[in-house]
């Protein structure tokens, strides 16, 4: 069995190791990871086991949790030389690119969402580990951590832990509360959890409350007093040290004075795992069957589809913010309870939660007002960084979601989604292509977005149609098209009708679904573009930067309809007659265009 003298040895060898590596980078936070070294030796070297998971929510503290997992053997500790150099995925943050990342952090604040996450994942695959969270006292000014441990104790997660090292210091002056640990554990407590105040450089406190017992349906949360620079008393619990390396002579005398403590030579056994490559089921189902021209809205398709899934795969789950029944995801809740997570009207915990259950090989779908995700852009960002597998759906897009108003109207999402990198992003325009799309990005690798109307639309395509990610539908075209018109969503039904207004004038136009906004299919789209003479109309129910600039930056040029500015409410077709995106707005650019050549 390890002893307190040896776990406080190897805390101090990770407080060398931090030092020497962001001195060698000539930047990073050691005295953040030195205020932590303690907590990170202990969880390392005598609590974690292989069945245990661990994120670092205070992403800063990076070279810590390198010198863990180098002292760990997960890779050999010359590496850590490496810190922060282009070529080495040993990064300032922790990111996918180092192989036992799964949650990205950096960003402050997601940590503990990601790990409830997990938590409910290991409930949902009958799995024993704790998972652990350290958290920085900084990040707890964040209003998403307390959406975190608000929903960790609803949902009664007696399996995640959080530890919260107080060091005091924040970036710029002390943190909002400094080391009055008593204001900690009453908003732990508030929430509903099981909290203690330990000394943070007390191996035996910290052993003993890692191995509390745990109280039936609370979390625990340890709250551990620590100094910023702990260990070399010309930087211990001094202010303005954040972000600095020591310069090349302080660094020889931060690593004599540890060195003078103990054995800084120790090897220790850790019980973590090597990662493991994340396979997620890829098991489909067969989309159900709409009659032409029904009116069906895509939303209620996008939760029929949902409960095929569910049937036909039992990795995928569904976390919804309190609308799920204008969503539809109440579909699968109803079907599949111990499935199915509320998050409430908490966005940005929704979206570290689906990161969570990613990174345990879960298949998440999480879905919202589409307004209202732009709300987690953050989360959604830095789940790219963690190559998360994602699906996000977003309801009640645009201006057509009609009497609501602005505040209710999705309009950023898509230019929102078209920016994450490595992203998929759908908008199907009937009950068909909204079933399919759910089907394809069940199967996608990486983070995609559904966006869905609230009203209903008419069924355009036959049941066996199919939908790619990265194609598009030609539903209406003849040899003599002299221009091109291009919608997605709701706007395709807008562009149908100006087709037929169209005709009967003589004006040849050929109509495109653009349904996978992206990745678009550039070779089809160029082509139909230039077999149209260039001549090319864009239909977008929301604000400038979507659709338009895809298709811009394929075809060169179009002609551009979308909502250019504040909307208001009313009738959804009103509205589209209102900011010049229905049928008699594509009709005039037209007829505009075609006169022009």
């Amino acid at each position: 069995m390890v002893s307190p003298k040896q776990l406080k040895d190897m805390a101090n060898k990770l407080r060398i190791h931090s030092i020497m590596s962001t001195t060698e980078a000539g930047s990073g936070h050691p005295t953040t990871c030195m205020s932590c070294a303690d907590i990170m030796s202990c969880l390392f070297f005598s609590v974690m086991n292989k069945s245990d998971d661990f994120i670092l929510s205070k992403g800063h503290a990076a070279p810590i949790l390198w010198a863990a997992y180098a002292e760990a053997g997960i890779f050999p500790v010359s590496r850590l030389k490496d810190l922060r150099k282009i070529d080495s995925t040993l990064e300032g943050h922790p990111t996918k690119n180092m192989s036992m990342i799964h949650i990205a952090t950096g960003s402050l604040g997601q940590g503990l969402s990601a790990g409830l996450g997990m938590a409910l994942a290991n409930r949902v695959k009958k799995e024993k580990g704790i998972v652990y969270v350290l958290l920085g006292d900084g990040e707890m000014a964040e209003g998403s951590v307390w959406e975190a441990a608000n929903a960790a104790a609803y949902h009664k997660a007696d399996n995640l832990t959080a530890i919260v090292d107080v060091n005091r210091l924040g970036q710029s002056q002390e943190t909002m509360h400094g080391h009055n640990m008593k204001r900690y554990k009453a908003k732990f407590d508030a929430f509903g959890w099981d909290s203690v105040i330990i000394e943070g450089h007390d191996i035996n406190a910290l052993l003993r409350a890692l191995g509390k017992k745990r109280r039936t349906g609370k979390p625990l949360a340890i709250l551990a007093r620590t100094m910023k620079g702990k260990g070399f008393p010309e930087v211990e619990d001094k202010d303005g040290w954040h972000g600095k390396p020591f310069e090349k002579d302080m660094m020889q005398r931060a690593v004599k004075s540890l060195q003078a403590k103990g054995n800084t030579d120790i090897k220790l056994r850790s019980g973590i795992r090597k990662a493991e490559k994340i396979r997620y089921s890829r098991k489909s189902f067969k989309p159900g069957k709409y009659r032409s021209g029904e009116m069906v809205a895509t939303r209620t398709a996008y939760g029929n589809a949902l409960v095929r899934l569910g049937k036909s795969n039992n990795d995928a789950v569904v976390i919804d913010g309190d609308v799920k029944n204008s969503t539809r995801t109440g579909f699968f809740f109803k079907e599949f309870p111990k499935r199915s997570f509320e998050s409430f009207i908490a966005e940005q915990n929704m979206l570290g939660m689906a990161q969570g259950f990613s990174a345990k090989g879960l298949v998440p779908f999480a879905a919202t007002f589409s307004a209202f995700l732009t709300r987690a852009h953050d989360f959604i960002r830095m789940a790219a960084y963690s190559g998360s597998n994602i699906k996000l759906c977003g309801s009640h897009a645009g201006v057509s979601i009609g009497q609501d108003g602005p505040s209710q109207m999705g309009l950023e999402d898509i230019s929102m989604f078209i920016s994450t990198p490595d992203s998929a992003v759908l908008y199907p325009c009937d009950a068909v292509s909204a079933e399919v799309c759910v089907k394809e990005t069940a199967k996608h690798a990486g983070i995609s977005y559904i966006r869905t109307t609230r009203e209903k639309t008419p069924v355009i395509y036959s049941s066996n149609e199919k939908f790619p990610i990265g194609g598009l539908k030609v539903i209406k075209k003849t040899k003599k098209d002299k221009l091109l018109i291009v919608a997605a969503g709701v706007t395709v039904h807008e562009a149908l009708k100006a087709y037929d207004k169209l005709s009967k004038e003589g004006i040849d136009a050929r109509v495109i679904d653009l349904y996978s906004v992206k990745p678009v299919d550039t070779t089809k789209l160029l082509m139909n573009a230039r077999e149209c003479r260039n001549n090319v109309i864009v239909v977008e129910d929301h604000y400038d930067g979507g659709i338009g600039c895809a298709v811009e930056d394929v075809t060169g040029n179009a002609v551009r309809l979308y909502i250019k500015e504040m909307p208001r409410s009313g009738a959804p077709e009103k509205l589209r007659k209102k900011y010049g995106i229905d049928s008699s707005a594509i009709v005039r650019a037209a007829k505009k265009l075609a006169g022009r050549k």
